[in-house]
């Protein structure tokens, strides 16, 4: 048998594994939307990569990164949990060994991570707006009668893009419906929009950062032609994108089970497996908690939320 190992990135537009082998090499992977499930997404994934891991293979560590990252790592009892900073820089550094820069736009965040020699020496994570991510782009792509997947082929059409400020969602989309209103094309106004969101993110995710090349752009927005054009335009650089690059926190996490295997044998069976979530106010003191106790398989493993230690 062989031994592989299964990262984890839990997001909260889509959800990614990855399982690879001693040498690093992806063995299978799948990406599947998260739908505000983020137990029954996984008992999803599993479910498909058992179906493509050859049956010569053992797993041997389970690593889980994303915004869920510590609900799923306690549901599989992942070997290691770990941020998405982390794993994006480690599954980009087993490619690219001399980045220097990581662009990451995915459905409601962003980031930008700063390395140099491989050591991670700056990062910055949007705020709670989602202004310039994915899922910003797909609700213009539906008020404009596009597929979000063509949005790119249409704003390399552009030869005019319009001024769309995408700073706060609101104006954008009020922008947007008053530039469709005077007539603008529509390939120049979704070229505005891509442009938009490159100029957001690098005055808010990247101010004050020193980008620096080799510059690689990651998440689900790296695959929209239009945002890598612009990005290569105002950066003046040339920007690598991964057909991976949807996936490397998975491939980081994984790398980083690998790096911490205890011995143990896993399994990608767990459909028999009973994982619940349990809330309820603490009204013990003027704290007042929102206490959430977590169980598998009836026991409880954990609970999150005490701020005075009781529970």
């Amino acid at each position: 048998m062989k031994n592989c190992y299964l990262g984890v990135d839990i997001g909260s537009i889509s959800t990614k594994g990855v399982i690879i082998d001693e040498d690093n090499n992806v063995i299978t992977s799948s990406y599947i939307w998260t739908e505000g499930n983020p137990v029954h997404a996984v008992k999803k994934l599993l479910n498909i990569l058992k179906e493509k891991l050859p049956n010569n293979y053992q797993l041997k560590g389970i690593g889980t990164t994303g915004s869920a990252r510590k609900l799923i790592g306690l549901m599989l009892k992942a070997n290691i949990v770990k941020n998405e900073i982390t794993a994006h820089a480690i599954g980009t550094l087993n490619f690219y060994p001399n980045i220097r820069t990581i662009l990451e736009i995915g459905g409601q965040d962003s980031k930008i991570i700063l390395i140099k020699n491989g050591i991670i020496t700056n990062y910055a994570m949007n705020t709670l707006c989602a202004a310039g991510t994915g899922s910003f782009l797909s609700s213009q792509a539906k008020r404009l009668g596009v597929k979000v997947e063509e949005f790119g082929d249409y704003a390399l059409k552009s030869k005019n893009p319009v001024k769309i400020a995408a700073r706060c969602t609101v104006f954008a989309e009020s922008d947007l419906v008053h530039k469709a209103g005077v007539g603008y094309l529509k390939e120049d106004i979704i070229a505005g929009l891509c442009k938009s969101v490159v100029l957001n993110y690098l005055n808010n995710i990247g101010k004050g950062k020193k980008i620096i090349g080799p510059i690689i752009f990651q998440g689900g927005v790296s695959k929209n032609k239009g945002v890598v054009k612009y990005f290569k335009e105002v950066l003046k650089e040339d920007i690598i994108v991964d057909p991976n690059g949807h996936l490397m926190g998975a491939i980081g996490i994984a790398i980083l089970a690998k790096r911490n295997k205890t011995g143990h044998n896993y399994s990608l069976e767990i459909n028999n497996l009973k994982f619940v979530t349990k809330a309820f106010e603490c009204n013990k003191c003027p704290n007042v908690c929102e206490i959430l106790k977590i169980y598998r398989n009836d026991e409880l493993v954990d609970s999150w939320g005490s701020k005075c230690g009781k529970y």
